[in-house]
């Protein structure tokens, strides 16, 4: 991680897109494979978004869910789910092969709301 300067800007369009990609993940119309991806990078925007709150940036995709029981206070059962989550969508990204079953979905959907409920609380 490297320290870098809070932009609201940047944090605003963060929280944004996590928005906009989440509500797009809860449309059942759409393929599960798609729901997932919207799901999982709705989730890492918000995590982003809160990680630039506190002034840091991250290299690694990963680091941002890591760190979010310093950095908003969310517990395991939650960054769990998307810790497991980012290993299924680099899966999918390098090796073509996506697993992603209803239950991940939800419990994905799940973690990803629970994360947006808390930085509109707490920022």
């Amino acid at each position: 991680m490297k320290v870098e300067p809070f932009s609201q800007q940047e944090f605003a369009g963060l929280v944004h897109s996590g928005q906009a990609r989440l509500k797009d993940a809860l449309n059942g119309t759409l393929a599960i494979e798609s729901r997932f991806d919207l799901a999982y990078n709705a989730a890492h925007a918000l995590a982003l978004a809160v990680l630039r709150h506190h002034g840091y940036r991250s290299n690694n995709r990963f680091v941002v869910f890591q760190v979010l029981p310093h950095t908003i206070g969310i517990g395991p059962e939650v960054w769990r789910v998307l810790a497991k989550c980012h290993d299924r969508r680099n899966i999918a990204e390098y090796e073509g092969d996506i697993e992603v079953d209803d239950q991940l979905l939800q419990d994905l959907l799940s973690a990803t709301q629970i994360l947006l409920e808390q930085v509109m609380v707490k920022f």
